[in-house]
């Protein structure tokens, strides 16, 4: 993990097309802005990691067959 000091107001690059700027420091909240290209997915970590869960679920619902108990309820309909 690469760990930088910055100030108000100062910015980090990442690589040719993100920029991180403190725009606010409150207390122990630090408030970040970040311009990166629409094509870049930029979420807080929490939400990431419930899209990637539900991501999951979603992949595994896809590949899971119907039981086969439940066939004769899907031909009545």
């Amino acid at each position: 993990m690469l760990v930088l000091t910055r100030k108000r107001n100062q910015s980090i690059i990442i690589g040719d097309n993100i920029e991180i700027t403190i725009v606010d420091i409150h207390g122990e909240q630090v408030k970040l802005g970040i311009t990166a290209p629409r094509t870049i997915p930029v979420h807080r970590k929490e939400v990431y990691e419930e899209i990637q869960r539900e991501n999951l679920l979603a992949a595994q619902r896809a590949t899971t067959p119907p039981k086969l108990e439940n066939l004769g309820d899907i031909f009545k309909k």
